[in-house]
């Protein structure tokens, strides 16, 4: 049969009615919030906390927690080791925030975890905040005790559970988490994230602590102030005698919107146009810079002294991060040497 030369007369559909949904903005600033919780609430933070606790503390407080040798068996035969599913109050002490580890790990939201009914919310502002108090430490104990029976029925009901699903499992609870916050929501949270990076960096002088305020003690014997308000965001203000001198004010600026970078570049200024109204010597915006044009943010902000990008500050590593850890310590008097280092 000869080839017809009839042209086809169906037309390919047209490029441009194929429109992926705009969302890397929310991914890039999901992201963030992401590398800044691998430290605070997933197992690299939880790492990094029992590598600071005595081998043999951990290993009595878990003998005291009554794990069934079932479960034990089945975390030997994956290579898990049982302080990486359960609780043990020497953890939590010395980093308040893993709570929320072990919440996601369980898969419950915060939400379904905090309600009346469940008796935990005591302990939600060590997810959130970082902090820890009195009160917190008299039902720590039986805090751990509770989670066993839960997460108990986790591993075994999960039987070939290895250590990637140990990493992964809590991201699931995690993203619908962060699904569910609106711009706003993720603002907020970078900034208590950056406030508890601060509080890190200056952690050997703390006198006082609170879910907002911070008294250090510097090198010098004064007080400093570091407080978590708004307008400015982050304060650090010095007490020499009677006088109070205003050093810095911190903007944080962690919306999603890339393409609103500068709208909010100029409220870091309007914030920092009334701080230098109170006197405040620095002015420091913490912000998405990456892939911005320098020039570009300080046409919106003239006022801002030093910036310092959202990201490196989240993952507590790059240059910015380094930037800022040396200023800050700088600022609030204490040695460089005494601050983390990059992790």
């Amino acid at each position: 049969m000869a080839p017809s030369n009839k042209k086809d007369s169906r037309t390919p559909i047209e490029t441009h009615t194929l429109r992926p949904p705009n969302v890397v903005d929310r991914q890039v600033g999901f992201h963030q919030l992401l590398v800044a919780a691998r430290k605070k609430h997933f197992i690299d933070g939880l790492s990094i906390a029992l590598g600071e606790i005595d081998p043999n503390l951990i290993k009595e407080q878990l003998s005291k927690l009554a794990v069934p040798v079932d479960v034990q068996r089945i975390l030997a035969k994956a290579g898990l080791r049982d302080e990486y599913v359960f609780p043990i109050s020497a953890v939590l002490e010395a980093k308040p925030s893993l709570v929320g580890y072990y919440r996601l790990l369980l898969g419950a939201s915060q939400k379904a975890f905090y309600r009346t009914e469940t008796g935990m919310g005591i302990f939600k502002s060590m997810e959130e905040l970082g902090t820890f108090n009195s009160k917190q430490q008299e039902y720590l104990q039986g805090f751990c005790k509770v989670m066993v029976k839960p997460l108990a029925e986790l591993i075994s009901r999960i039987p070939e559970m290895n250590d990637r699903d140990l990493r992964e499992l809590p991201l699931l609870t995690f993203g619908s988490q962060l699904q569910g916050s609106h711009n706003t929501r993720i603002g907020e949270v970078a900034m208590k994230d950056v406030f508890l990076t601060v509080a890190d960096i200056v952690d050997k002088y703390i006198i006082e602590r609170g879910a907002k305020r911070l008294v250090v003690r510097n090198s010098t014997g004064r007080l400093v102030t570091i407080t978590r308000s708004s307008d400015p965001d982050v304060s650090i203000v010095e007490s020499i005698g009677q006088q109070v001198h205003h050093k810095v004010a911190i903007e944080v600026k962690g919306g999603l919107d890339f393409a609103n970078i500068h709208n909010r570049a100029g409220e870091a200024e309007k914030s920092h146009l009334k701080a230098k109204s109170k006197q405040y010597k620095d002015f420091w915006t913490i912000i998405s810079k990456k892939r911005m044009p320098m020039e570009k943010l300080h046409a919106e902000s003239q006022t801002t002294t030093e910036w310092f990008d959202l990201g490196d500050l989240l993952a507590r590593k790059g240059p910015d991060w380094e930037d800022f850890r040396e200023k800050l310590t700088g600022a609030v008097g204490i040695p460089l040497s005494d601050s983390p280092k990059s992790k």
